[in-house]
């Protein structure tokens, strides 16, 4: 998250973004399904041109302080996503590829240029969210183009697996990400502890769900359940496309904790 990770994320977001635009673009695979639930190929594209272009809006935001609607939310966020995505169906291939991909390189010369201060002090609006500093949408991107590029080899029906670089990096988000999708559930108050078991973000996590949200800090978890993951399977657990992790302990406390999240 910090400026000195800004030239390794933007190289891990460029090498998803190639393999991605590699994979889709083809009449052969436009309209095969993909890990997104009823998405088609398409869809997905459809998707990366309306979140990325979206992003273009809120860094015009933020460098001219215009005012912005109030944020749209995250519970609403998984319906309007899916009807922005069908809304390019009508599009030829190859216009949408090359307009995602005119879409990617514009972003990227976005973040290159964005400074140190800019990449922690540039508050930029997101849709959805709200302000968030700069440096969450490479982070976004990745999310974009490593998850989606999952979905789509998901979609082929061949063994398959998550990018190292790109989960490795992912991980942290990962807790904001259900911080920010937890649902409190009345009397189903839970603490567990998350254990990332390999890469850089190795170490344990101590999480909490009360009234207030979720609450995470590092720190010893041997005395409560704990749900153990690689950095693949964290992410892909966290944004709902497998039921990975091992349990230790208490089985019933670890399904309250992975059933209070909606998806987005």
């Amino acid at each position: 998250m910090s400026h000195e990770g800004k030239d390794t994320i933007l190289r891990v977001v460029r090498n998803e973004a190639e393999q991605f635009f590699t994979m889709v673009d083809s009449d052969d695979c436009w309209e095969a399904p993909t890990g997104a639930g009823h998405w088609q190929v398409r869809d997905v594209v459809g998707h990366l041109v309306d979140t990325t272009e979206a992003y273009f809006v809120s860094f015009d935001a933020a460098r001219s302080h215009a005012d912005v609607d109030p944020a749209y939310g995250l519970p609403g966020m998984a319906a309007r996503v899916d009807a922005q995505a069908q809304a390019f169906r009508d599009l030829p291939r190859t216009e949408l590829v090359d307009r995602a991909r005119e879409d990617f390189a514009k972003m990227m010369g976005t973040f290159e240029a964005l400074t140190a201060e800019d990449w922690t002090d540039l508050l930029v609006p997101h849709f959805y969210m709200g302000p968030l500093p700069a440096f969450f949408y490479p982070a976004f991107q990745l999310m974009d183009y490593g998850v989606h590029s999952w979905d789509v080899r998901q979609g082929t029906g061949r063994a398959h697996g998550l990018s190292g670089e790109a989960a490795d990096l992912l991980t942290p988000f990962m807790f904001v990400l259900w911080q920010a999708t937890t649902s409190p559930q009345e009397g189903q108050d839970c603490e567990v502890g998350i254990r990332i078991t390999s890469g850089p973000n190795a170490g344990d996590t101590r999480v909490t769900i009360g009234q207030d949200g979720l609450q995470y800090a590092g720190g010893p978890v041997d005395d409560i359940t704990t749900l153990e993951f690689d950095p693949g399977s964290f992410v892909l657990t966290a944004f709902g496309r497998s039921n990975s992790g091992t349990i230790r302990g208490e089985r019933a406390v670890a399904d309250r904790y992975l059933n209070h999240f909606f998806r987005i």
